[in-house]
């Protein structure tokens, strides 16, 4: 939260401030409150190495647990996303032990899942004024409706509905604890707060690059939204309301979905 001198706090009550008078960001030295958060470059290049071996880890995973029991599931969706989830946990499980035997610091409490400080109610309105906006935006710079992996997904009712449940129960979860509770505090430390939210906002909008066709108009909008959500999480000291607001945007997109696609197969 931001004091009555505008500094503003992480999770644990640490000035999220410059650099100045704090040892180098890729230092191992323990977080102490003039520097948050305590990991640093150094850190975020071992997690961003470990998302491809966690993700190839949770895919052999459920292939093998397919393999066993002979189960071969009728939708795509149905083994994506159990590798997605898997991929997801192996990734945050090795930095809760990094961080534990780095820094001897506890995971939730470091990324910033603290309690929140604004009604719930607010963080979720907020969530889907954002998604309005960014829907009407996106018609202003005239993004364009193609096929592409995500809209394929939701072709069938069943498919559509794993999806919702996925992208609003815990895509969100990990997103944020990726973006905006680990590289976001580290991005605010160097680069000070607006540089720093829109620096992890990036690769926030890149990562769905993909998955909407390759389209750079719907990578702008996510990062957008991801900015926003940064906020949230820079203005509450919590990466709890970040998640809250990211999942109630995404909620409404899929509500969107469902209303507008009647023809959804079965």
């Amino acid at each position: 939260m931001t004091d009555e001198q505008g500094t503003d706090h992480g999770p644990m009550g640490e000035a999220e401030t410059g650099v100045e008078g704090v040892s180098s960001p890729s230092s191992a030295a323990p977080c102490t409150p003039e520097r948050y958060p305590c990991w640093g470059y150094s850190d975020l290049l071992l997690f961003a190495g470990l998302v491809i071996p966690c993700m190839l880890g949770g895919w052999a995973i459920v292939k093998v647990v397919f393999a066993i029991f002979h189960f071969h599931p009728a939708l795509k969706v149905m083994e994506l996303l159990p590798e997605q989830l898997l991929g997801y946990g192996l990734l945050f499980g090795a930095f809760s032990v990094a961080l534990r035997v780095q820094y001897d610091r506890p995971f939730w409490k470091s990324v910033g899942w603290t309690p929140l400080r604004v009604p719930v109610m607010w963080i979720v309105m907020l969530g889907v004024v954002t998604s309005l906006a960014v829907a009407f935006l996106g018609t202003l710079i005239g993004t364009p409706t193609t096929e592409n992996p995500m809209t394929e997904l939701l072709q069938n009712r069943t498919s559509a509905i794993l999806m919702a449940v996925f992208g609003v129960g815990i895509a969100p979860l990990f997103e944020e604890l990726a973006f905006r509770g680990i590289l976001q505090p580290l991005l605010v430390r160097s680069l000070g707060a607006l540089p720093g939210i829109v620096a992890a906002a990036i690769p926030f909008g890149l990562l769905h690059y993909r998955e909407f066709g390759n389209s750079w108009r719907h990578a702008v909008l996510i990062a957008l939204a991801g900015a926003t959500f940064g906020w949230m999480r820079h203005s509450t000291g919590s990466v709890k309301a970040s998640t809250i607001m990211h999942a109630s945007y995404n909620a409404f997109i899929f509500a969107a979905v469902f209303t507008q696609g009647k023809d959804l197969a079965r």
